[in-house]
């Protein structure tokens, strides 16, 4: 258990006490939140550049960062959901990608690959998303002219970073499908192209 797979893990409770303080009615309930997301955001950056720097990269950590990013992104989204700051439309369609995503993962596996190698975009993908989620939040936690700004961002943010969450998950499908074919191609003595 090094420094980085610990950052992973405080990423888990951090999303625990960011969903129970937007759920909350205390007055500073939407400013601790917003603190909590922002600081779980920056674990996932973190802890990826320990493992990096040190060394110090395990099979437990590449399980769970992703796990913890994708439960990071499921928990706010159905907490943002909920307090009406994302559409159901949005939602809908991030899970659809996921969705994708796990069917692509279980049939890979059944062709005895393990997961595709993660894509630059995808990355870009959840970095944008997870900025234009502090971003929504502040927009619905003001009142006012800078809430309009802060509005018109964040969604510009959010859409752009559905639609590289999209694109990404159509390379990570292209790379297994790749894999399979080139696996069965070279199975029966047909050349992969």
């Amino acid at each position: 258990m090094n420094w980085a797979n610990r950052l992973t893990l405080s990423r888990l409770a951090l999303t625990v006490l960011f969903v129970a303080a937007l759920n909350s009615s205390w007055e500073y309930a939407r400013t601790t939140a917003l603190l909590l997301f922002l600081v779980a955001g920056i674990t996932d950056f973190v802890d990826g550049e320990i493992a990096r720097r040190y060394g110090i990269i395990t099979n437990f950590g590449e399980l769970m960062d992703p796990l913890a990013d994708r439960l990071y992104i499921l928990a706010t989204l159905i907490a943002f959901t909920v307090r009406s700051v994302v559409t159901w439309q949005f939602t809908a369609a991030l899970l659809l990608r996921d969705a994708m995503m796990i069917v692509c993962l279980l049939v890979m596996r059944r062709h005895n690959f393990g997961p595709p190698a993660v894509h630059y975009i995808g990355k870009t993908a959840t970095f944008i998303l997870l900025f234009a989620f502090p971003v929504l939040l502040l927009a619905h936690a003001l009142d006012g002219r800078p809430s309009t700004f802060f509005f018109a961002s964040g969604w510009a943010l959010a859409w752009w970073g559905i639609v590289l969450y999209w694109l990404a998950g159509g390379f990570y499908v292209f790379q297994a499908v790749n894999a399979i074919r080139g696996r069965s191609d070279s199975s029966t003595g047909v050349a992969a192209a």
